[in-house]
């Protein structure tokens, strides 16, 4: 884990968004719990952050070609890091962490399309952030419903996307190793070791709910097994009892 220095600056809580870029973040990152799922998929809290709408900057005093300082992205996932100094500074700083974040997501809103595929691309490539997604329900704002840029000798490289068979558009991600989705307008991520979904609420109940009925199941089987077994036992009882009532008779019957 990266070791960072103890935070001797904390941050600004960011602006108040505007509600429109309040209720895409909420629907497609609160609302489904997607930052949660990451969370408890890539696990290690203690190393890994996975985290929301706190800024991200280099050191507070050094500007960014927009001319900012510091960006708040909807969505900042970084690995091997010090959680606690990012809390304790209310926000990333990469001279503390020692490395950049590796994975920053921007949904798209009407307020702040076009600043996501412009200025912030240009930022966050300045401070250094391996991948920058971009995801839009509708492909109206950023002009395409998914993107992402892998930094490459320092410049933003396109990273490839695919159109799979059901409509949905597929890009991997190296920072993560995950395959991030557009499907039907929702943000989803895939793993490539299973090519399922990461687990979410909704599975993970579906989880529960089958294991439990594959247990009810074994124990009906298991009771079906039991009874006939004891229904064999009482028919060879049965059969061993007529035979000695045979063999009693025919005993009689010959004295």
């Amino acid at each position: 884990m990266t070791t960072a220095k103890n935070p001797k600056i904390r941050l600004p809580d960011p602006p108040e968004r505007e509600p429109d870029e309040k209720m895409t973040n909420s629907k497609h990152l609160s609302l489904t719990g997607n930052a949660h799922h990451l969370a408890q998929h890539l696990g290690n809290p203690e190393s890994n952050l996975v985290s929301a709408e706190l800024y991200v900057t280099m050191m507070p005093e050094r500007r960014l070609p927009s001319g900012l300082r510091r960006r708040y992205p909807d969505l900042l996932i970084a690995l091997d890091v010090d959680p606690a100094a990012y809390h304790e500074s209310n926000g990333y700083i990469i001279g503390e962490q020692g490395k950049p974040p590796g994975f920053v997501l921007e949904v798209a809103s009407r307020s702040t399309g076009d600043e996501d595929t412009g200025p912030k691309r240009l930022d966050y490539e300045a401070l250094g952030v391996s991948e920058y997604w971009r995801f839009d329900e509708t492909g109206e704002y950023h002009k395409t419903k998914l993107a992402g840029d892998r930094l490459v000798n320092g410049v933003y490289e396109p990273i490839a996307i695919e159109e799979l068979d059901d409509g949905a558009l597929q890009g991997y991600s190296a920072a993560l190793n995950l395959f991030i989705r557009w499907e039907q307008g929702r943000l989803a991520w895939y793993d490539p070791a299973t090519g399922q979904h990461i687990a979410t609420f909704e599975s993970e109940r579906a989880a529960r709910i089958a294991e439990r009925e594959a247990r009810i199941e074994e124990r009906e089987a298991r009771a079906a097994v039991e009874a006939e077994r004891n229904a064999e036992r009482e028919a060879r009882l049965a059969a061993e009892a007529r035979v000695r009532e045979l063999e009693e008779r025919l005993a009689r019957q010959n004295l």
